[in-house]
Parts: structure tokens; sequence; C-alpha cells
């Protein structure tokens, strides 16, 4: 078999990677250079958009924020798996409010605005604080603002305002203004959905940040109440689009109750602990469901935490001494704040796993992990 992956970042490498043992030939469509390559050595073209069509038995996405007009053509195809309206709603907060409130899914109180007038209005309607959040092209923090006191509305709107007029998606940008919520702890669950409707869900992750860009992992498989909460608002999205593939939602966790903060229609970056700690991984399962072939298993079968590496071009070699470390790198060129790889780290139960994370905390440079260590020592 053979599948096109809409981008050529990342987790297109890593999909072409899990895809290796099951003769699945994959090629990577560079939105960048609008050519089509091989995620493994991206110097290598086979051509357009049109001639990877052309290869392809089965086309997927790496991420959300594709044009519209690539979108058209792959669907066109009939070879697109999740469909372009799954993945438009993803890359659109306006859409995702809506596929929520129509699923009676809970999440935070909120609005749309695109004009002064509009922003005006949801300040009398929400409570602060506020996070404002770009409709469109917002990820890892960018694109989004906090207004803790009116004060600063007037600087806030200004911004927001060149942002929206500065956009280049070629789409109508909007704002989507939350109410902060007040939660305990983010949480997120990524699962699988066959064309058949058949879905299995990978146990709840505790995510933690740093700078608004997701920093630590955890997979222990503890909350077993919060994961039937979760598998239910899984189940009602994937249904909601007809999904088929990965499909990642991230929680805010307030006491006993999830409320969505976003999904992504794709393989996600708090499911690459499932390289190393569950039955098969998230890009292999997404392959499967895409390729549509018998989905594998999500069952946790060792606790696992990831931890990313973020604008560093190397680690200390001696983590590879700690027993059960596996280091996975991109490729890529060093720049701040850049995802440049990830680290997975497993135990036989929560104990041992803790111990391996704080030694490995001890050798991971502070300047570059500014804030794993006290996430470790507060587990």
């Amino acid at each position: 078999m053979k599948v096109l992956v809409l981008g050529a970042g990342q987790l297109a490498r890593m999909m072409a990677l899990a895809s290796k043992p099951l003769n699945i030939d994959v090629r990577a469509y560079d939105v960048g250079s609008a050519q089509v390559v091989d995620p493994l050595s991206p110097s290598v073209s086979y051509g357009s958009l049109a001639e990877g069509i052309t290869f392809a038995d089965f086309i997927t996405a790496e991420f959300e924020h594709i044009s519209y007009d690539v979108l058209a053509m792959c669907e066109a195809s009939g070879k697109l798996f999740p469909s372009s309206q799954s993945i438009k709603t993803g890359g659109d907060r306006r859409l995702e409010k809506v596929l929520l409130e129509g699923a009676g899914i809970a999440n935070a109180k909120h609005k749309v605005v695109s004009t002064k007038a509009d922003f005006d209005a949801a300040l009398n309607i929400l409570t602060l604080p506020l996070i404002l959040k770009s409709a469109l092209a917002g990820y890892d923090g960018k694109g989004q603002w906090r207004l803790k006191d009116k004060s600063e509305a007037d600087a806030i709107w200004q911004d927001i305002q060149a942002f929206i007029e500065g956009d280049t998606s070629g789409q109508s940008q909007a704002i989507v203004v939350e109410q902060m919520v007040p939660f305990d702890r983010e949480v997120s669950m990524v699962g699988v959905r066959s064309i058949t409707g058949e879905t299995f869900a990978y146990p709840l992750t505790e995510n933690h940040h740093s700078k608004g860009v997701l920093s630590v992992s955890l997979a222990i498989n503890e909350h077993q109440a919060l994961q039937a909460q979760a598998t239910d608002a899984f189940d009602k999205i994937a249904k909601g689009l007809n999904y088929v593939g990965v499909l990642a939602i991230e929680f805010f966790q307030v006491g006993d109750s999830l409320l969505v903060n976003e999904i992504a229609p794709r393989v996600h970056n708090s499911g690459h602990w499932t390289q190393q700690g569950a039955d098969t991984c998230q890009f292999e399962n997404h392959m499967r469901a895409v390729c549509q072939l018998p989905l594998g298993s999500t069952t946790l079968v060792r606790p696992t935490a990831m931890i990313n590496i973020l604008g560093a071009d190397s680690v200390p070699n001696s983590i590879l001494d700690i027993p059960s470390v596996t280091l996975h790198w991109y490729g890529k060129t060093k720049r701040a704040g850049r995802k440049m790889g990830h680290i997975n780290v497993c135990g036989q139960d929560r104990i041992e796993l803790i111990n391996r994370l704080t030694q490995l905390a001890e050798i991971l440079p502070k300047e570059d992990f500014p804030d794993v260590g006290e996430y470790i020592n507060s587990l």
C-alpha cells in the first residue's frame, strides 16, 4: 500500500517509520515547497501534489493547518482519511466549538469575535480572566492572549486587530474568547477509529507545559473514572466527524470532571509515549486505520513518560545508561523553542518510572530542560 501524508515534519517521519514493518510506502507533501518528498530524507523529491495523489492509495495529514485548496484536491480523489471537514474542524476553533456544543460535550464558556464591537460585547458577558485564541493558525501557545484586567483590553485588541489584518491563511480569521478554567491539571486522550466505526482509546495522559509548549507527558493508567468520561467524549466527537484515524483530545480536569480544551485530528505530541509504552503505537494505529487494516491494541504495557527536547540538538549520552530510556531525534536544524526530538522513559510500575525520571532529570542540562526536574519532584 502507498500513503501520502500532507505535511513533511516529524509526525510524518514517525508515521513512515511505523509503516515500514507493514510494508506501507509513505511519501509526504511539503506545504512549504509544494513538493512531495521522502519523509525520512526530505531532500529526495517525487514531484507535485497531483503526482503524489496519483501515487497514493490513501491520503492523510500530519497537521490541521492545510490550505483548503489542497484539501479539496485530496478529497476529490476519494483517498483522504480523515475527511477534509475533520481536518478543517481541528484547524478552526469556531468549527470545533460548534462540534462540541452540538455533541453536548462540556467546554469553556466562550464567544467568537471578529470586530471591536464583538470584543466589547464578549467582555460584558464573560467573566475575567479570559484567554483569547485565534480561530485559525494557533498552536504551541501562538496566536493567544490573556486578559486579566479590563484596563488591558484596548492594548490587547490593537494587537489582535493587527494579527487579524496580517493573516495570510486565505480564510476569514476571528478570535475565540474563552473564560479561563481554574483547572487542576491538563490531561489528554489519544484514540483511534476505523472506517467501520470501531474505536480504541489509549490511557489518559497527564501533561505538563513550559511556556505554552508541551514539556512532559505521563501515562500510568491510574484514572479509570476519568478514562470513562474521556472515552465517551472521544466516541461522540469521532462519531460526529465520521472520523477515520488517530484523534487527540486535550482536557482540563476540574475536580472529578473533564472539559474539552481542544481537539487535534491527527497523531499527537502527547501520544509519543505509545512508541515504547503501548501494545501498538499511535503512528502505526493511524496508518492501520487510514489503510483500512485491523486496528492494534491500545493497552498500556508499562508506565511511560515522554519528555520533549525543545531547542537543543544534543543531550548527554549518559541518559542511555538508564534502563528503558529511548531517544528519538527528528533530524531538524537547531532553533530556539523548536521541537527537536523526545525521550521516552518506561518502568514496570509508577515507582520505578519516577525513579528513572528522577535520574534522567539529574543528567539533563537545566538550561535546556528548566522545569522538568521540578515537575518530576511533584509526582
